[in-house]
């Protein structure tokens, strides 16, 4: 009989998440609402808005097409100089493939984003090292290709 108790509670404990978890599904649907306040500033024009998502640093890193950008200012510039205007900008989606924690508070995401734009559309992947500075996500490094 203890035996057969022994093993319930074996199953039911096996069954209950951890603490481990709980914390990645809340840091995953963190990073994920964080995405959709990216995507909403995009589709209002708000460039600036859509960098309020990114480490304010001149450590942050974004690799693009055209290379590598050192520094968030310096990531705001070049945003506003490929994209001036709204036919530019189009409407973004992404699509959120894999969570990869790396280590406490630091994640890495790998997505895919559209642009429909007028002017013909463009899209790709990305790969995303998010962590988490004074309570908050923000994307520390950035490879869109």
């Amino acid at each position: 009989m203890r035996f057969a108790l022994f093993l319930i509670l074996l199953g039911v404990l096996a069954g209950m998440p951890t603490r481990a978890q709980k914390a990645g599904s809340s840091d995953q649907q963190q990073i994920t609402a964080l995405m959709s306040i990216q995507t909403a500033a995009w589709n209002k024009g708000d460039i600036d808005g859509f960098m309020a998502t990114y480490w304010h640093s001149d450590s942050l890193l974004f690799i693009g097409k055209n290379g590598v950008t050192y520094g968030w200012q310096a990531t705001l510039d070049r945003y506003k100089k490929t994209y001036p205007d709204a036919a530019a900008m189009g409407k973004l989606d992404f699509q959120l493939l894999e969570f990869k924690p790396l280590a406490p508070g630091t994640y890495l995401l790998i997505g895919k984003w559209h642009l429909e734009r007028t002017i013909g559309d463009l899209q790709g992947h990305f790969s995303l090292i998010l962590k988490k500075i004074k309570g908050q996500w923000k994307i520390i490094a950035d490879h869109s290709s």
